[in-house]
């Protein structure tokens, strides 16, 4: 199970929001690739990145820093925000993003999801971020009527490489992984999972890597990690185990 260390961007800085809210955001740094490296040092080879002003505006707002990061970051750099059509999805994988995650474009045109899939064959994750079991759209200020797993399913034979499924209700939080609607998800799909929201420690990390064979490919923390609830490095070994 993999172990994507997460680096939020709003205005260049470093942050993490709580439940999704930009008026709710803690600033952890101003330098996201010195923080990239900081990851890597610990043993991460995968990283998790999101232009949340971008996904708010619906196009990159904090493309530099994405830059830098990619730049000089070792391992695979999976992005996410504002990511909305063909040139902004090429415009990536020619800079080296390896993966990009697509969730607003996913639910309003699932057509353009595919096709990308298609296009770029194992590189796009799809979103599915849930409030209450519904889909959330636009930075999740926009919750919509479609159930999570019907979200899920609409992908299912188009070749997308995972299914990205956040618990809004406790990002951010440290409330503990929605384990069972992760697990519940990846039994309901043929596509890989990836859990999202409220890790607060190797508990969380321990749950989810024993539920890997029911198709948990990762789990992406960022706040336990900042603030020393989490240490990469035994959460990396953890999840290899």
């Amino acid at each position: 199970m993999i172990v994507f260390p997460a680096i939020d961007l709003k205005g260049g800085e470093v942050v993490r929001l709580a439940e999704g809210d930009m008026d709710r955001a803690t600033v952890y740094g101003d330098d996201p690739a010195a923080q990239a490296m900081l990851f890597a040092e610990a043993g991460a080879q995968h990283l998790h990145v999101v232009d949340l002003d971008g996904a708010f505006a619906g196009e990159s707002r904090n493309r530099a820093a994405v830059e830098e990061i990619v730049e000089r970051f070792p391992g695979y750099v999976q992005l996410g925000g504002g990511i909305r059509d063909a040139a902004a999805v090429e415009g990536w994988f020619n800079l080296g993003v390896a993966r990009l995650v697509i969730g607003s474009a996913a639910l309003k045109d699932p057509q353009f999801v595919k096709d990308m899939a298609k296009a770029w064959e194992g590189g796009i994750v799809v979103a599915v971020d849930a409030r209450d079991g519904m889909v959330a759209t636009e930075g999740w200020a926009e919750v919509s009527d479609v159930p999570v797993e019907d979200m899920a399913r609409r992908f299912e034979d188009a070749g997308v490489a995972s299914l990205l499924f956040t618990d809004i209700g406790r990002d951010g939080l440290l409330k503990g992984c929605n384990v069972d609607a992760t697990v519940e998800l990846a039994r309901s799909v043929d596509i890989p999972v990836i859990a999202s929201g409220g890790v607060k420690g190797l508990d969380d990390i321990h749950m989810l890597a024993l539920q890997a064979d029911q198709g948990i490919e990762g789990v992406i923390t960022g706040r336990a990690l900042y603030e020393g609830r989490l240490d990469l490095a035994t959460a990396i070994a953890m999840a290899n185990r």
